[in-house]
């Protein structure tokens, strides 16, 4: 260009004038932008594609129109509240996957649902007292495992369960979990605690030939059902973990928010995340990493904290948190200690894995099959990639009860028709739906691990 043809137009670095004032779109808020998302957004369908909720119900208008499209509609016209249908969406975040765009739609699903629960739903409804309960679990099951007996034999009394589908909407088709008679927290304690593990962990260190005072140590977020229904996954956790000489912690926590954000009810997911980001924070700080044996668990740390919530220290807690079969594939040679490993009669030869859609957001799908693929007397079939349907909560209403369990057809299917009659899965009730449709006793990834390097 010839100096006669000069410009100081700069397309990185516009040269609006002094005066230049932006137009205000937005009114000044509190709230995260989602207008970069929402603009993303080019209609392709994909998300509505892969939803599985749109696969099996025609009524039900996709992630696309719960998302973008409503969130534009919002900005557009005052009056337009949000649609009932949002509620209908199982949060599985399956959308967030499939995006070609990268669009946060699960965002816009969880901040959609909070706002229509906010403003919209009656809260003397049967709909929302029900959706309040299930929830914060953690503090009807805190009750129950004060006399877990007792708990287990009246939720599965037969009246029982359809007096709670004909007064609280929550399906009689289902069995409930039976609680423990012992908590993985008071186990927990029972073996010394931090400090317990702490010994363990550098006694493990010396016979493994590490140095016995390494920097090897981690929070564990274990979640509500590992801590009141099925400690033994915790349990193998914690062995599998001290096993490869890592000191461990058990912080102060509540629910990961999971259910919370499926029904809506962000203040109390917040309420949660305050106390977790508070306790998981601090040690961050001093070096601790934050696993968890959910997936749905650790992808709410990971992903929805950070979208939803300013919390400081958030960021860090989110940026430091693993899955726990994740967190040793990345430090540890699970596969050199597989490699001579050998399971005996403790556990069934053959899996049936499903992949939780949470563990999918996290590029976790293949972990299990990758990692017990050359285990010896052991052989582990992913059933495909289909949704399991009860996507937490959503399954135990009794209007989703049907829809939820079209969706699972699938992977019902699948499971039948693998080799093996047990099922594996790292998501509880994910695990759950597997036994309800097929029968099969369901293990988690963590269970095979104990009994493959546990001596």
């Amino acid at each position: 260009m010839s100096d006669s043809q000069s410009t100081d137009f700069d397309p990185v670095a516009p040269n609006a004038g002094e005066d230049f004032e932006p137009v205000d779109v937005f009114d000044d808020s509190d709230d995260f932008d989602l207008r970069p998302g929402a603009d993303s957004c080019y209609k392709c369908s994909t998300c509505d594609t892969n939803c599985p909720v749109a696969e099996v119900d025609d009524d039900f208008p996709g992630p696309k129109f719960q998302g973008p499209e409503q969130w534009r509609l919002k900005r557009r016209d005052d009056d337009h509240s949000v649609d009932d249908s949002v509620m209908d969406c199982s949060n599985c975040m399956r959308c967030d996957n499939a995006c070609p765009s990268g669009v946060g739609l699960s965002q816009m699903h969880n901040t959609a649902r909070g706002e229509y629960v906010s403003e919209e739903m009656d809260k003397l409804s049967v709909e929302y007292v029900r959706n309040r309960l299930l929830a914060n679990y953690r503090k009807s099951a805190w009750l129950a495992s004060k006399v877990p007996r007792l708990a287990n034999a009246a939720a599965n009394f037969g009246p029982a369960r359809w007096l709670g589908e004909k007064l609280l909407g929550v399906t009689g088709e289902r069995e409930f979990p039976d609680f423990a008679t012992e908590t993985f927290t008071e186990w927990w304690a029972a073996q010394g605690g931090a400090a317990g593990s702490k010994e363990r962990a550098r006694e493990a260190r010396e016979r493994r030939g590490e140095p016995r005072d390494a920097d090897k140590k981690v929070a564990y977020f274990h979640g509500c059902y590992a801590e009141y229904n099925t400690p033994e996954v915790a349990k193998a956790l914690v062995r599998v973990y001290e096993h490869f000489g890592y000191e461990i912690v058990v912080p102060e926590q509540g629910c990961s928010g999971t259910p919370m954000f499926a029904n809506g009810m962000l203040d109390d997911a917040r309420r949660d995340a305050e106390v977790n980001v508070s306790s998981f924070a601090d040690l961050v700080e001093e070096g601790y990493d934050a696993i968890a044996s959910c997936t749905s668990c650790s992808m709410a740390i990971r992903q929805e904290y950070p979208e939803l919530f300013d919390i400081d220290g958030i960021e860090d807690v989110a940026a430091n948190t693993f899955e726990s079969v994740e967190y040793l594939r990345i430090h540890e040679d699970l596969e050199g200690e597989l490699a001579d490993a050998d399971v005996g009669d403790d556990l069934a030869a053959e899996f049936a894995y499903h992949a939780p859609c949470h563990a999918r957001n996290q590029g976790l799908d293949r972990q299990a099959v990758e990692l017990f693929g050359d285990l010896d007397g052991v052989g582990v079939e992913d059933v495909g990639d289909s949704c399991s349907g009860i996507s937490g909560t959503y399954g135990w209403k009794a209007e989703k009860y049907e829809t939820s369990m079209k969706i699972g057809d699938e992977m019902f299917d699948h499971m039948e028709a693998a080799e093996g009659e047990t099922g594996m899965t790292e998501c509880p009730t994910c695990a759950m739906q597997m036994e309800h449709g097929t029968g099969y006793d369901v293990r988690h990834p963590l269970e095979l691990l104990e009994a493959a390097v546990v001596a």
